[in-house]
């Protein structure tokens, strides 16, 4: 079984891309995921010494802004796939031409989006944040008036590293991320320790740091000597057919993406129920967890571009191919990363200062977590990726909400609360998720239904 899956001693010198070139393609993408987790942590920490209400505000206004990331992040991914499935039919042209239109589209939807974000900050506020306190409403207020600014360039730079990576170019997006980071950290250590404007301090680096990565990515998609580049002056006027077909993976898949944040919120408002203990050790879960499938989630935006590369050939022996191999990779990768967690789990968790009871459940949460993440998570999350470059993104976005509703709220009320397995729960009923995706797309996967998905 391990010889047919790996096909080892199969010829592939013709095949697009070599160990050299996925090489290239992954490392960049792992040291840029990497660098947004550990960054990410030390943002938090730098905001937390402007105080408890600070934190609070710029959590409760991440949380609607990681949704409207995601949905950007999302038109990326379906403009990138299409990008990719020219460039594989030789037609570079018509990739340079659906670049056009994915940044067109997106500049104006994202301004759009802002215009509702400031128009309904009332209702973000004191209906979505419901009853907080005045300090901490006052903090989300002036965090979302600053924040709210980036969401045009936030969805320009995302739609940009898209179109890179599509190109098989994944430095680029790795030192624009490398580049926004150090401004973001820069500016907070200026002005919440130095001048000591508190959210206010942690609000603007992080706009000026999306401004700069934004206007950069646009300007290097704008050589033309680039594979897939930009026109300048961008033509005003959308090509409606190419739109669609980038629409029709991109919208899908950021319904998906929605659904599945909003579950993870739900879901948090049973972890509440738990007590002090349950919350601070789901939270910490969730940081160091992570970690343990950082690796798999790099080696998901190479699937994208490689399949998406390979399915444009219509060449479907390669799309299987680069499939197994990809996946053996997560495989490997996510092996080492929860080797290296598990190691420093002891100390990691004393560096929390969490209580013996938050520690102790913390701990079998991780453990717990990693087995899974070695087994099932691959099958579960790097797979569907194959699906999705071949302009198959119907089934995936449909069981995808359909186990998010069924087995992750669902199980989670029912084992978390009915069968009295609280926090712990939680995150077995996550991973039944995980499993029932992972058994359906292995059966999709075995079938040829999704290579029809995409027209030649």
């Amino acid at each position: 079984m391990q010889a047919s899956f790996l096909h080892t001693k199969k010829d592939t010198s013709g095949y697009l891309f070599d160990n050299q070139a996925l090489k290239a393609l992954i490392v960049p993408l792992m040291i840029e995921q990497l660098l947004s987790v550990t960054v990410g942590l030390a943002d938090s920490m730098m905001v937390a010494s402007a105080g408890e209400s600070a934190v609070s505000a710029v959590s409760l206004v991440d949380t609607v802004f990681v949704l409207l990331i995601n949905l950007f992040a999302a038109l990326g991914t379906g403009g990138a796939v299409i990008c990719g499935q020219s460039l594989g039919r030789n037609r570079p042209d018509i990739s340079r031409r659906a670049a056009d239109q994915l940044v067109l589209f997106t500049a104006i939807f994202s301004v759009f989006v802002m215009a509702l974000a400031y128009l309904g900050r009332p209702f973000i506020l004191h209906v979505v944040f419901g009853n907080i306190e005045p300090d901490v409403m006052r903090n989300c207020n002036t965090y979302l008036l600053i924040v709210a600014a980036s969401i045009p360039f936030i969805a320009l730079y995302n739609t940009g590293a898209a179109l890179f990576r599509s190109m098989g170019d994944s430095k680029t997006a790795m030192y624009m991320a490398l580049v926004m980071n150090a401004i973001n950290l820069t500016g907070n250590a200026i002005l919440i320790y130095g001048l000591k404007l508190g959210v206010a301090g942690a609000a603007i680096p992080t706009l000026i740091s999306r401004i700069v990565a934004a206007l950069a990515i646009l300007l290097m998609l704008k050589n033309p000597g680039k594979l897939i580049h930009i026109s300048f002056p961008l033509p005003l006027r959308f090509d409606l057919p190419l739109l669609k077909k980038i629409l029709a993976i991109g919208i899908p898949n950021g319904l998906e993406n929605s659904m599945f944040q909003l579950g993870k919120i739900l879901v948090l408002s049973i972890v509440s129920g738990f007590g002090t203990a349950s919350i601070a050790a789901n939270a910490v879960s969730n940081s160091i967890g992570v970690f343990q499938n950082l690796a798999g989630m790099a080696v998901g935006f190479a699937v994208l571009t490689v399949v998406s590369r390979c399915v444009g050939a219509g060449d479907f022996a390669q799309v299987r191919y680069y499939t197994r191999k990809l996946l053996l990779i997560v495989y490997a990768a996510n092996l080492l990363m929860n080797v290296i967690v598990l190691t420093l789990l002891p100390t990691v968790i004393e560096l929390y200062h969490l209580s013996p009871e938050a520690a102790g459940y913390a701990h079998k949460i991780i453990w717990y977590h990693g087995m899974c993440v070695l087994t099932i998570w691959p099958l579960s999350f790097t797979l569907p990726n194959t699906l999705r470059a071949a302009s198959d993104v119907k089934y995936p976005m449909a069981l995808s909400i359909l186990s998010m509703w069924v087995f992750r709220i669902g199980f989670s009320w029912l084992l978390g609360v009915q069968f009295g397995m609280g926090v712990f729960g939680i995150w077995v009923a996550m991973t039944i998720d995980w499993l029932f995706r992972a058994i359906c797309f292995v059966s999709r996967y075995r079938g040829t239904k999704w290579q029809r998905a995409v027209g030649h």
